[in-house]
């Protein structure tokens, strides 16, 4: 399935602006969230193709939300990318098995992350 409408989940307004603008560059049909409740009811309107997940967000956290959505039948088919600062082989086994496709760290690398989306189509 051909990925066109991405969700970037962040509560940093810097992350969310640079992600957006680099993926509408590259085509993406781009929706935003700042949390995770924010994310769910996205998720909830608007089926994305892919989720790019910060992991430390106020509230619940990305490794949690990763794992909520994976594990609902309704959207376990959305590959999730981590995206975040925690660089950690343990912090990217966790997320992996939380759910997520792919775990990339920030600040990112804008080649690094076009090829693992393209990787997932």
């Amino acid at each position: 399935m051909p990925i066109q409408k991405v969700l970037v989940v962040d509560d940093s307004k810097t992350e969310l602006v640079f992600l957006t603008d680099l993926l509408q560059k590259h085509g993406f049909s781009v929706k935003t969230a700042e949390n995770a409740e924010d994310a769910m009811r996205r998720i909830e309107e608007e089926q994305p193709d892919l989720i790019l997940m910060d992991v430390v967000m106020p509230g619940q956290n990305g490794f949690q939300l990763t794992r909520a959505i994976a594990r609902n039948p309704q959207y376990a088919s959305v590959p999730i990318i981590l995206c975040t600062s925690k660089n950690q082989e343990t912090d990217r086994l966790w997320g992996m098995r939380q759910g997520a496709r792919d775990y990339i760290v920030k600040p990112v690398v804008a080649s690094e992350l076009m090829a693992k989306i393209k990787a997932l189509a």
